[in-house]
């Protein structure tokens, strides 16, 4: 008898087993013909429950000849703003500054902005990290010409601008996502601790994760062959975008490369894995995830019946049914990217893709929220 019990154990736990693995297959199916069907030429996904990875999937290539594997490094481009954020919140909880200062206090050059709505001193850091400042979202009023540069590469180029610049509405009134914004929370980590933003990142976010092959800008030369190529697929045409690529001054909204590996790292400190905890305090980072202002529905951030977005202090907030979700994307230079988490069963997904399809029928964005809601309702589902 007992044996026939421990038998139906085994039997039904291996059961349970062949569910599991056929459910995470199905997700690998859905991906992987996702990114066929979108014309995608190279893509990772990796999904963590419980804090620890149940899928770890890599399709296609990031050169012509070299495919895609843990090892590839992704162009993250604005999910670099989460490690922004998690800086100016170190030091806050430092004492060196509060989100309630203005930006001017730091930033004086803020002072030539035309602002009809009142002062520009009343413009906060807490709203530069909610995207509410009323600046525009460009950190350059870009033309169509082909020689400008792909990013501005000093600040002195973002200061000669700023006669030039205007608020577009009240400050803190409403959502209007802002690169430029945050290039001014970058130069206020760099002047409030004393060094270039890189350095502070690497000392204090970067090293302390273990993230060893993560950096912002062009390659180190010994990790040069990890980094991805990138393309855009657009009026039926695929091209390579420029390679190796430098983010200039607006690195703190976009600058940060990183394997899968190193992501996991950051995304298991998200999640509040101990061995993470001194980077940031618990409450600090949750306090991050509070939603501050709703986010209207276009394309940038579409949301299906019966969801809503808000933007909360340098990330999102996605709430879909029951389930709430944390997390921001990223789009630069043919990369798009996506990490959203679900705090309270400690799962969350990330995923990085080296093409930007833009076309009607083949679109990465639109993949990528076809993937979001999927998730939700075959991952993070109770």
């Amino acid at each position: 008898m007992i044996a026939l019990i421990v038998s139906l154990v085994f039997s039904l736990g291996a059961a349970a087993q062949v569910k599991a693995s056929a459910s995470m297959e199905a997700i690998r199916s859905f991906y992987e013909s996702g990114l066929k069907r979108n014309g995608i030429v190279g893509s990772s996904l990796v999904l963590i429950r419980n804090g620890e990875v149940v899928l770890d999937d890599h399709y296609g290539r990031q050169s012509e000849t070299q495919p895609v594997d843990e090892n590839t490094t992704y162009h993250w481009a604005s999910v670099t703003k989460t490690f922004t954020g998690i800086a100016i919140m170190q030091l806050r909880d430092r004492g060196l500054l509060s989100l309630d200062d203005p930006l001017v206090k730091y930033v004086p050059e803020l002072e030539k902005v035309h602002d009809v709505y009142g002062p520009v001193s009343a413009i906060t850091i807490r709203e530069a990290m909610s995207h509410s400042t009323g600046f525009r979202d460009a950190t350059w009023p870009w033309r169509t010409e082909d020689w400008q540069p792909f990013e501005p590469t000093e600040w002195s180029q973002i200061v000669s601008m700023l006669p030039y610049t205007d608020v577009k509405f009240q400050p803190g009134s409403r959502f209007s996502y802002s690169n430029l914004a945050v290039v001014f929370l970058g130069e206020i980590i760099e002047r409030v601790s004393g060094d270039p933003y890189e350095v502070y990142m690497e000392k204090n976010v970067l090293r302390p994760l273990g993230m060893e092959h993560a950096y912002f800008d062009r390659s180190p030369y010994y990790l040069l062959k990890y980094r991805s190529h990138s393309w855009e697929l657009k009026d039926g045409e695929l091209t390579e975008d420029p390679f190796d690529f430098n983010t200039g001054i607006t690195r703190s909204n976009g600058g940060l490369n990183a394997s899968m590996p190193d992501m996991i790292r950051y995304v298991r400190f998200l999640l509040g894995d101990p061995e993470y905890a001194a980077v940031l305090k618990r409450s600090s980072l949750e306090e991050m995830w509070r939603p501050v202002l709703p986010v209207t529905p276009d394309e940038d951030f579409p949301s299906r019946a019966g969801a809503r977005d808000f933007v909360a202090e340098s990330f999102f907030v996605h709430k879909d049914g029951g389930l709430t979700l944390v997390g921001h994307p990223g789009w630069q230079n043919g990369f798009r990217s996506q990490i959203n988490l679900d705090p309270v069963s400690r799962s969350a997904y990330i995923v990085a893709y080296n093409t930007d399809a833009q076309e009607a029928k083949q679109n990465t964005l639109s993949f990528n929220i076809e993937l979001r809601d999927y998730l939700i309702d075959h991952f993070f589902a109770k």
